[in-house]
């Protein structure tokens, strides 16, 4: 199933039935008045968290969307039957945006929380409800009232503990592969993740946490270079970020200030989330190395830096219980 984040539909909430004119009709009843009921109400757009989704695919093919109209009163004070409220369910941690792009008007972060966007139009009074002393027999009904309508952008954000930052070709994805139950695709060439990739990571019985991997940045993402940052939308909820670097390729510290320049023109607070360095690859470096470049990498960060490698699990199961303490640490607060 193909991966998509964003979304524009358009929205059109039920317009109100109409009110009538129609008086009473019976025999030996002189004089019967005006008996014309109102008009129901029309359809809300009402949107749900649900669980069992993970993409926004539906409203590819599936753009737009109406409420019906509430239908029309009758005769013998009988008000038109109410439409059926519109229910659209989305991913947990889909943010309904305006049209503007910025301006966001729901954030729907939990399962099963509902708002509703649009509500649906009044119906209009029948003639009955103008019936006075001195107007007996009022020849006025209204129309229903229209119902609202709107463009709006659906953007989702992914719902995670932990996200994974580093340059293409860090061994993001064969850590995520590594720590859980995810397959994401593997290979010797850039940007081998094309969209954001989600595992569960299970220390024991009563503690596990969600890592989400996101494709690689390089210098100038935040101006669009290689695939961008927009993918760091689904990083935004993370307790803490790992920034996982290549040791074997040597320029680490370089390669932990451009990522983290790319942060910082983000923006969102990512640059200033709790941050686990984690230089990656140790398999692939002799001892004098990984000394080196790990003292040269936390003298630029002023932070500890871990050792690992997800090919041999070296310090994996270090860098995940460090995680899951500060996790724990950020529920608890």
């Amino acid at each position: 199933m193909k991966f998509l984040d964003q979304a524009k539909i358009y929205l059109k909430s039920g317009d109100g039935g109409d009110g009538v004119i129609a008086f009473r009709r019976e025999k030996f009843v002189a004089f019967g008045g005006p008996d014309g009921g109102d008009g129901g109400k029309g359809g809300d757009i009402v949107f749900e968290a649900v669980e069992n989704l993970n993409t926004l695919i539906d409203f590819r093919y599936s753009q737009h969307f109406r409420a019906r109209k509430g239908g029309n009163g009758s005769g013998a004070d009988r008000t038109g039957a109410g439409a059926d409220t519109l229910l659209i369910k989305v991913p947990v941690g889909t943010q309904i945006m305006d049209d503007d792009r910025e301006t966001i008007l729901v954030d729907l972060d939990t399962p099963g929380k509902k708002v509703t966007l649009l509500r649906g139009g009044d119906g209009g009074f029948g003639n009955a409800r103008f019936k006075t002393s001195t107007n007996r027999a009022p020849r006025r009904a209204d129309k229903g009232w229209p119902g609202e309508e709107r463009w709006v952008w659906l953007r989702l954000k992914l719902i995670a503990d932990v996200g994974l930052v580093g340059m293409p070709n860090a061994g993001k994805s064969t850590f995520l592969s590594v720590v859980s139950g995810a397959h994401p695709k593997i290979a010797d060439y850039p940007f081998t993740t094309l969209h954001p990739q989600l595992g569960v990571v299970r220390l024991s019985l009563s503690e596990e946490f969600v890592i989400a991997d996101i494709p690689g940045l390089i210098e100038g993402a935040h101006e669009g270079t290689g695939l961008g940052d927009r993918f760091l939308g689904h990083v935004e909820r993370c307790a803490v970020l790992v920034h996982l670097i290549d040791g074997a390729a040597g320029s680490v510290v370089d390669a932990w200030r451009t990522v983290r320049h790319e942060l910082a023109e983000y923006g969102g607070g990512l640059i200033d989330k709790p941050e686990v360095i984690v230089l990656n690859k140790a398999d692939a470096m002799t001892p004098r190395e990984i000394s080196s470049r790990r003292a040269a990498l936390a003298k630029a960060s002023g932070a500890t830096v871990m050792v690992a490698s997800g090919v041999s699990g070296q310090g994996v199961p270090e860098v995940l219980r460090t995680l899951q303490n500060i996790i724990t640490e950020t529920r608890q607060k």
